[in-house]
């Protein structure tokens, strides 16, 4: 089942998601106070997948805003994982001795709605570029120590081909770079975008590989076309892990958990991180406490084969770095 939306474009606000049929025109005027502060952005990909019919939809509650995203909850904290605290030069975050975060830019193709980074993405807020590039190519350039860089942002596969390919080309120049890898959520949601500009941007010849890991959430998101960008990267002989993160409401429980990483297998994809919900605002109502979040995962465990279990991560509240939770 899908929403009325036939056009190929990207749903950016209520009236767009009201036209589309999923989200009810008495509703829209109370999302108003919720839109005006965290974007909205379901790509054509994503809308397509939604029931309109079922209210439990997981897809719909990734992307769909709801007014619970206005309450406040205990512990909510505008930068729960403290990149502020460890970013010694715009567009870095230092916080462990040997990798950095290089946050390119703060635009993604979609906007979750449980994001971690909420209250610093959207459309309009620019990218890392000119001398603030520069400065942060120099930071990592100046740190023998670094040994790898993560690619994050927003998105990293939203920019040019041509401009990220120059990215990664002077990150290779820097020797002591061993590893680049890239956080992204574009072969699942705007799959369209693994086009051969892209592949070959990312492939180009090198000793050191660029590692993908692509976030997703739901078995149900990766369709044949996002399963065919994924193996397009593949077939470059990019390295490929997941990350996930633990979900009341879309994946908070073993089957889903179980169809998900049997799938990321399927098509090539190890199933590396599954995080345990960051303290954002507006977030309380994904969240899960650790012990169910261990009891799931145990369910996980006595189901599957040893490849399909990932780590299950949780970020220390101020940016302390992540620990392993057993299970």
């Amino acid at each position: 089942m899908t929403g009325g939306r036939t056009d190929r474009s990207t749903a950016r606000s209520i009236a767009d998601l009201v036209d589309a049929g999923l989200i009810d025109p008495a509703r829209a005027a109370g999302l108003g106070p919720v839109t005006a502060r965290y974007p909205v952005g379901v790509s054509p990909t994503m809308l397509s997948l939604i029931d309109p019919n079922d209210p439990h939809d997981p897809i719909a509650r990734q992307f769909l805003p709801t007014d619970a995203e206005l309450s406040a909850a205990a512990g909510d904290l505008e930068d729960p994982i403290g990149d502020a605290r460890h970013s010694p030069v715009d567009g870095i975050v230092h916080r462990y001795p040997d990798r950095v975060l290089l946050k390119l830019l703060h635009v993604c193709p979609v906007y979750c709605r449980f994001c971690f980074r909420r209250e610093m993405v959207g459309p309009g807020r620019g990218a890392l570029s000119g001398p603030a590039l520069d400065r942060a190519l120099g930071y990592i350039a100046d740190h023998p120590e670094i040994w790898e860089v993560i690619l994050t942002g927003g998105d990293p596969l939203v920019m040019r081909p041509r401009r990220l390919a120059g990215v990664l080309g002077r990150l290779r120049d820097i020797r002591h770079v061993q590893t680049i890898r890239i956080h992204t959520r574009v072969p699942v949601v705007s799959p369209e975008r693994v086009d051969a500009d892209m592949v070959a941007a990312l492939s180009a010849e090198t000793d050191r590989p660029v590692w993908i890991s692509v976030h997703t959430n739901h078995a149900r998101e990766l369709g044949p076309a996002a399963a065919a960008a994924i193996r397009r990267l593949a077939r470059a002989g990019l390295p490929l892990v997941s990350q996930t993160v633990l979900l009341r409401g879309v994946n908070d429980d073993a089957g889903a958990l179980e169809a998900l990483f049997r799938r990321l297998v399927a098509i090539g994809v190890k199933p590396y991180y599954i995080h345990h919900p960051d303290p954002a605002p507006g977030t309380a109502h994904f969240r899960v406490s650790v012990a169910e979040g261990r009891r799931i995962l145990a369910d996980v465990r006595r189901r599957c084969s040893g490849l399909c279990l990932p780590i299950y991560m949780r970020e220390s509240p101020g940016g302390d770095g992540k620990t392993a939770i057993s299970y």
